[in-house]
Formats: structure tokens, C-alpha cells, sequence
């Protein structure tokens, strides 16, 4: 199968802090350096796209030497945390910002959804818009009439058509920016994760409308989502960033199981008992942990406790945890006396059924006690892990909100 998309050796670089990427003394330089064939004088100081690092630069790399080739009639999934390039990377692909290194090369018109409103003229009418849009990916009149009612009927705009959309909600100028977008029959459609603003029914519209264009009209897409089971059942390969460079390119669920594994590497689901905070005159925590340290959505997970008794005169302990989300919210708190056994440990597991909490990030705040309630060691924050998706619709990509979600029971009458 022939390439649709080549990306060799891109970089781009921004000036932090400035609009563009510097001064016209910069300019100069860069051109005088490029017309000798000499390396971006700039390009030496510039930092890795590192955000837990402080910026010893004024310049840094948003992307570095990135490549990939992508088929004519892929849909490739590109993931990665906030931040790590991805957005660049698709501004880069649709010659809205220009790479400062390297080579893009592709095959066909591209349309992009990049972000709310992007591609339309606020003070113009819907209708206006899509015919601009049309003239823009270089189709004729009659083109565009012959994909105008498909346009309209998919966006659910009829009634506001000839409307400024400056009127339009969030979700009603996505609708219509996607629709104008797949139906213009570009060879390339670029999509970012501004379809989560859309709703339920219109998200389900758009990712059966994305695999019709994969599948059935041999064009490909791009599409950029923090939802891994639709990249997983919409995808057929994917590619990984990290600080602006491409770590792996590989099939989308390979991707996917690469991207959960390493978003686990910066969480602590269990302590390290070697950290003096977790013993005293009184007690030492042996086990302290999440299990699986990355619990799905639906499917039980547990806390384990096992704690060596320094002081022979406790025949036991009060355990007590809090939980917490990631905004500092308490979510509930749980907690049991539990006996001294024969080795002189306390042992104890508590299981957080499945379906109870929502997708995200959680801390455990962790209180211990003697029998008279005296308190013997408290610890905040010390362990972090997420829970994540395994089971959710994909044809929705909004955040369900809430820090539980339970299953109810629902009856139709």
C-alpha cells in the first residue's frame, strides 16, 4: 500500500514567552546560517518539550526530529500526555505553523479539526462557511452544492444555516466544522480530541462517520484522543509522543498498552519500605499497596496492608484511610481494628468494588492507632494511582462527570 503522509527528521521550535519565534537580529541570523549551510545558531541552546523541568532557555523544542510514514487509507491514533506535542505536531501537518526543520510530505488535500471554530469565519453564515471551506480544499461550486444537504443533514444545523456562527454554541460550530470536514472529501482528515465538546450522539455520528472514511473511501485520518479505547477500536496503528518526540510507532493497541504503562511509571501504588517515614518506636509498614497497581474501571482492585508490631503490648491495630481525588476532594474514608497475629503482624486487605469509582487519578491518606484511638503514624498523599478505562463506549469521548460511577439499575417503562 502506497504512503500517504511522510515525516522526516521534524522539528519545530518556539521562543518562550514571545509571539513567533523571535527577532528580526534572529531572522538574519538564521538565514545567513542556512544560505552557508551552516547548523540554526539557535537551535544549540534550545531545551527538550520537558514541563517538569525549569527553563534554562529562551528556546525550546516543541517537536524533535520526528518520523513516521502513515498509509494511504490508515487511521493512525497519535497519544501522549498533555503537552507533549501532539497538537503541534497536527498544526505542523496542516501548514497552520511551518516546521523550523524537516520535511513533510503528502499526498492530497487536508482538511482539519483542530480546534472550536477553526477553519470558519465567525461573522459568516453557516452556509457561507461551508462554501468557503470548499473553495479553500480547491472544489468547485457544484462540488460543494452536490455535499451541501449531507453537510447540513449531519451537523443538525438546518434551522441556523444562514446564521453568522459566531452565534453558534461550542458544540454546534464542531458539529458543523467535522461535517464540512468529512463530507468535502479531502484525502486526509485531521481530527484533535475537540470532538469530546460534541455530545453523546453527535461523537457516536463522527467516529462511525471516521471509519466509513478509513474503510470505504480509502482516505486516512489522523486523530489525537486521551479516550484509549477509541483510539484502540478506531485506530489501526499509532504513535507515541513524549517531550515532543515520537518514543514508539507501532499497531494501536501495542500503542495504547505502551502509553498506560509509562502514565503508571509517575504514579506510587505502593510505598518504598526503605523510606524511614514508614517506621517508628511503634510500628513498620512491611506492605503498603494498590493491586493492580493500574485498575481497570471494571474489575475489583484492593489495598494491602501488612504492618510489623515494634511494641509487644498492642494486640492490635485501627487502620484508616482516606481517599482522595486528584482536585483534594475526599471521595470516602473506611477503617477497621485489626488483630495482632502470631508472627506479630497486623494484616489486612480492603477491596474497592468495581464500578464504584470514576476514571482518574486518587491518593490515599493513611491513619494508624493504637487500641485507645492514640494516634501512631498518619501519612498524607502516600500512595497514587489511576484508574482507567476498559469498558466505556467508545462513540462517546466526553469526560463522565462525578468521582463515582456506579452501575444503577434502570427500568423502562
Amino acid at each position: 500500500m502506497s504512503w500517504q503522509i511522510k515525516v522526516e527528521n521534524l522539528s519545530k521550535m518556539y521562543r518562550l514567552g514571545e509571539v513567533g519565534t523571535g527577532s528580526l537580529t534572529q531572522d538574519l541570523n538564521r538565514f545567513w546560517a542556512k544560505i552557508r549551510g551552516k547548523e540554526d545558531p539557535y537551535s544549540k541552546v534550545a531545551l527538550t518539550n520537558d514541563r517538569t523541568q525549569k527553563a534554562k532557555s529562551d528556546f525550546v523544542w516543541a517537536l524533535r526530529d520526528i518520523n513516521f510514514t502513515v498509509n494511504q487509507g490508515d487511521v493512525l491514533g497519535i497519544v501522549g500526555r498533555n503537552g507533549a506535542g501532539k497538537s503541534t505536531l497536527l498544526k505542523v501537518l496542516s501548514k497552520i505553523t511551518s516546521p523550523t526543520e524537516g520535511t513533510i510530505t503528502t499526498k492530497g488535500r487536508i482538511a482539519s479539526l483542530l480546534e472550536v471554530g477553526t477553519g470558519m469565519h465567525p461573522e459568516m453564515t453557516a452556509r457561507e462557511n461551508i462554501y468557503l471551506n470548499g473553495a479553500i480544499l480547491g472544489m468547485t461550486k457544484k462540488e460543494i452544492t452536490s455535499k451541501f444537504h449531507d453537510i447540513v443533514d449531519f451537523s443538525g444545523c438546518a434551522m441556523y444555516i444562514d446564521t453568522p456562527i459566531k452565534r453558534f454554541s461550542s458544540g454546534m460550530r464542531v458539529r458543523l466544522g467535522f461535517a464540512v470536514a468529512a463530507f468535502l472529501e479531502p484525502e486526509i482528515l485531521v481530527v484533535d480530541e475537540v470532538l469530546a465538546v460534541g455530545d453523546a450522539d453527535f461523537q457516536s455520528k463522527a467516529i462511525g462517520k471516521m471509519k466509513d472514511i478509513s474503510k470505504n473511501s480509502g482516505r486516512t485520518v489522523l486523530f489525537v484522543s486521551h479516550n484509549m479505547v477509541a483510539v484502540k477500536s478506531l485506530c489501526k496503528t499509532g504513535i507515541l509522543i513524549e517531550n515532543g518526540t515520537v518514543k514508539a510507532q507501532d499497531t494501536a493497541n501495542n500503542i495504547v498498552d505502551l502509553y498506560l504503562e509509562k502514565a503508571s511509571e509517575n504514579l506510587t501504588p505502593e510505598i518504598n519500605v526503605i523510606d524511614p517515614k514508614f517506621e517508628n518506636d511503634q510500628i513498620k509498614f512491611e506492605t503498603l499497596t494498590v493491586y493492580p497497581k493500574v485498575p481497570n474501571i471494571s474489575e475489583d482492585f484492593e489495598i494491602k496492608f501488612k504492618i510489623k508490631l515494634h511494641n509487644d503490648g498492642l494486640s492490635g491495630l485501627n487502620i484508616a484511610f482516606d481517599l482522595v481525588s486528584s482536585q483534594e476532594v475526599i471521595v470516602f474514608g473506611s477503617g477497621l481494628f485489626a488483630e495482632r497475629n502470631t508472627d506479630g503482624y497486623v494484616e489486612a486487605t480492603c477491596t474497592i468494588p468495581k464500578n464504584f469509582l470514576n476514571t482518574g487519578v486518587y491518593y490515599l491518606n493513611i491513619y494508624i492507632s493504637n487500641e485507645s484511638r492514640r494516634n501512631l503514624m498518619s501519612l498524607n498523599e502516600v500512595v497514587s494511582f489511576e484508574i482507567i478505562e476498559d469498558n466505556r463506549d467508545y462513540n462517546y469521548l466526553g469526560k463522565v462527570n462525578g468521582l463515582i460511577r456506579p452501575q444503577l439499575n434502570w427500568k423502562v417503562n
